[in-house]
């Protein structure tokens, strides 16, 4: 692991924190202000269309600017959106916070900051080298985010003692601190984390119909995805089984544990049967148990097909992040990554809405939509690039001790 790399992992520790305890604030914090369900939507709906805008920046612009320069103006970002999220209630400050990207409505995300580090992180590694260090990334970046969330209960308690805690409102100044450290940490970044700008000025060359294919099949994921949202899952278990809601928080954290163990386990796996095999043969059987969960009679046997689900759910994460960079040309990286990002939030939005639809049919129908269609996802990704060979660059054939070119 480089310098560098460390460098990034704090960052993505620091930030996985923030959005952790910033995702559950932000619902009580709207609670509190007496926000109607019109204009929390309107604001979760804008946080998700900056993050979309901003990903769209970074794949465009991103190595031209110079890779560290806007990681260091993200996180400035970020830390001006919080200080205004903990000091003002004005409608129109608040979406102009959230259309800097850089705020997130999940307890994990892939905005534009999850972008760059992305292409940054794996600077001088190569093969499964690359694969666990996103591996890494992702544990980080789960344990954090969990630990955040866990801890977003502490000003309620806090109040239960010394009613003079400051409004949940105002804690997200720890944006503000987060943002600051980051800034500061990008701003230490070795310059081997830049790559040059290709001649044609274009961001992506020769791996354009790959990366676009890429898009669209990731969007058809993320777009699946929707219908089964965290907030989803746990209103399905309340009404179905009538869980508490302390039991619903410990179910989450554990299942946080579960994801974090796959990231680890599915680097060791790639380095058996490859980054591809890896994506799709353990999402695959994750999507059938999801389509299972209604189908259980019992609260027992749902939960235990929703922890084998998670179990196997996020193993293509730190594969799929390596499968495109390993795809692409390195000029081509930084734009790869924000685009599949990008689509990924792009088609978000809309399944919320189809599931609730969903609901009207049957209680459960959103879990088998979910599971069908990224089942779909599955199968058709793997017909799609399993003949597709991925070529090593000289500099990474080289770092390896092989011979270039390699023997035909």
């Amino acid at each position: 692991m480089t310098a560098d790399s460390k460098r990034i992992l704090i960052n993505q520790a620091l930030r996985g924190f923030a959005y952790g305890f910033g995702a559950v604030l932000l619902g009580a914090s709207l609670q509190a202000r007496g926000w109607s369900s019109v204009q929390v939507g309107f604001l979760l709906t804008t946080i998700i269309a900056g993050i979309a805008v901003m990903s769209i920046v970074v794949g465009t612009m991103g190595d031209r600017i110079g890779r560290r320069r806007l990681y260091a103006a993200l996180f400035l970002l970020m830390a001006a959106a919080g200080t205004v999220f903990a000091l003002t209630s004005q409608i129109w400050l608040l979406l102009l916070a959230a259309l800097t990207g850089t705020l997130s409505t999940d307890v994990v995300e892939a905005g534009p900051l999850s972008s760059l580090e992305v292409v940054m992180l794996p600077t001088g590694l190569t093969g499964n080298a690359r694969t666990r260090i996103f591996g890494t990334y992702n544990t980080v970046a789960v344990l954090a985010g969990s630990t955040g969330a866990l801890l977003a209960g502490g000003p309620a308690l806090l109040r239960r003692v010394w009613p003079g805690v400051p409004a949940d409102q105002r804690f997200f100044l720890v944006f503000l601190v987060v943002g600051l450290a980051g800034a500061w940490l990008a701003t230490s970044l070795s310059e081997r984390v830049e790559v040059k700008v290709a001649r044609s000025g274009r961001p992506l060359g020769r791996s354009r119909p790959a990366v676009l294919r890429l898009a669209a099949l990731f969007s058809v994921d993320a777009f699946a995805g929707g219908f089964i949202v965290q907030s989803f899952i746990a209103y399905w278990f309340r009404l179905r089984f009538g869980v508490p809601l302390e039991t619903l928080g410990l179910i989450f954290f554990l299942v946080g544990l579960l994801q974090a163990a796959s990231f680890a386990a599915a680097t060791r796996l790639a380095g058996r049967i490859g980054l591809l095999n890896t994506m799709v043969f353990t999402h695959l059987p994750s999507n059938l148990l999801l389509a299972a969960i209604p189908l259980a009679p019992t609260f027992p046997l749902a939960l235990a097909l929703l922890f084998a689900r998670f179990a196997l759910s996020q193993m293509d994460v730190p594969t799929r992040q390596a499968y495109v960079l390993a795809l692409v040309d390195p000029e081509e990286r930084t734009a790869a990554i924000a685009f599949t990002n990008t689509a990924r939030y792009v088609v978000r939005p809309l399944a919320p809405v189809l599931a609730g639809v969903a609901q009207q049919v049957s209680l459960g129908l959103p879990f088998v939509l979910a599971g069908t269609i990224k089942a779909g996802y599955d199968l058709v990704i793997w017909g799609s690039f399993r003949r597709r060979a991925i070529v090593p660059t000289e500099a990474e054939t080289r770092q390896e001790g092989k011979r270039w070119p390699p023997p035909q």
